[in-house]
């Protein structure tokens, strides 16, 4: 399921050797314990207008509240991901963007979030794979 989201029950069934029906009742209970979180379309960033995209390391202020600076991270549309990481960064965000004035005012209005006292980019040159499946 991971390689193709899309699969029909039948093409997952003669895949792993089980009738339709059992795959169909495996995929609900793996949905409803939350094994399987969603389904997504993959869209090629640059075909939608999003050409750069950077990653950013966060370092946080000493004195900082987790919950509100997370908040803060979530509202900027261009922040696509976003892990919690160990090391000298608290984060680090996949940002995309469509050029790379907008970059510069999304590491500006990271810099303005109360919490952050600095940030850590590195553009991404290209792309080799991404979000591997299978």
């Amino acid at each position: 399921m991971r390689a193709n989201g899309r699969a029909s029950y039948a093409e997952l069934a003669r895949q792993v050797g089980l009738s339709a029906p059992s795959v169909h009742e495996r995929v609900g209970k793996l949905e409803a314990a939350g094994v399987i979180t969603g389904y997504q379309a993959l869209v090629d960033p640059a075909s939608v207008g999003l050409g750069v995209t950077a990653l950013v390391g966060v370092i946080e202020s000493d004195q900082v509240d987790d919950t509100g600076l997370e908040e803060a991270l979530a509202e900027l549309a261009s922040v696509e991901d976003c892990w919690r990481v160990a090391g000298s960064e608290g984060y680090v965000l996949k940002v995309r963007v469509p050029d790379i004035r907008a970059l510069e005012d999304t590491i500006s209005a990271l810099n303005r979030i109360r919490g952050v006292a600095r940030t850590r980019t590195t553009v991404v040159l290209s792309t080799k794979w991404e979000g591997r499946r299978g």
